[in-house]
């Protein structure tokens, strides 16, 4: 990891947040350079799982740096060349659909644009309600995509949320050394 400069961004699935940060600290005490971006809705929006501050405050924490969280602060990451790899985690539902269908309306998505046009890793931790449903095909796309990778993913309550599906964190730094060769590690899909 040392010398690599990587995009960690965060959206709102909050009650994985926890799990996500996580990672960011493997990936910095393994020596790479992280460069964090979040959501609208992770920058300022309270909930049961932690408030905004607190999830920045442990940001700049780990990073050293403000977390970026406009459009504008994310668009010089094409035209600079600013990133070695993309990771979204966690990667909401809204999120991914917006990416599967070039929609680029916030901070995270306009990263994702501004940094596949350089051609480098895209790495997708989902973690959303409707994956074996409204956005199934939105994951379809994504997975056939060039330089888009997943990290290992399941259903995480087949019997209470039967559509929901999440990415097994642990496997980030993984799926980063492969997708960093242009390859996806396998099994993509994961068993709890």
């Amino acid at each position: 990891m040392n010398e690599l400069t990587i995009g960690y961004a965060l959206t709102g699935s909050f009650c994985t947040l926890e799990s996500m940060i996580k990672q960011i600290q493997m990936l910095k005490d393994n020596g790479a350079k992280i460069i964090p971006i979040v959501s609208s809705s992770v920058a300022s929006t309270d909930t049961r799982f932690g408030t905004a501050e607190h999830f920045k405050q442990k940001i700049v924490e780990i990073c050293g740096v403000e977390p970026l969280d406009t459009i504008e602060k994310t668009e010089p990451i094409g035209p600079k060349s600013l990133l070695d790899a993309l990771i979204i985690a966690p990667c909401t539902g809204n999120t991914l659909a917006k990416i599967a269908n070039g929609i680029t309306d916030t901070s995270v998505t306009m990263a994702a644009k501004a940094h596949l046009r350089n051609k480098r890793p895209l790495i997708l931790a989902i973690a959303t309600n409707d994956g074996l449903s409204g956005n199934a095909k939105n994951i379809g796309q994504l997975l056939v995509m060039k330089n888009v990778y997943f990290v290992p993913f399941g259903q995480d309550d087949c019997v209470k949320k039967s559509a929901s599906l999440i990415s097994q964190s642990t496997l980030i730094p993984d799926t980063l050394e492969y997708a960093l060769k242009g390859e996806q590690i396998q099994p993509i899909l994961y068993s709890w």
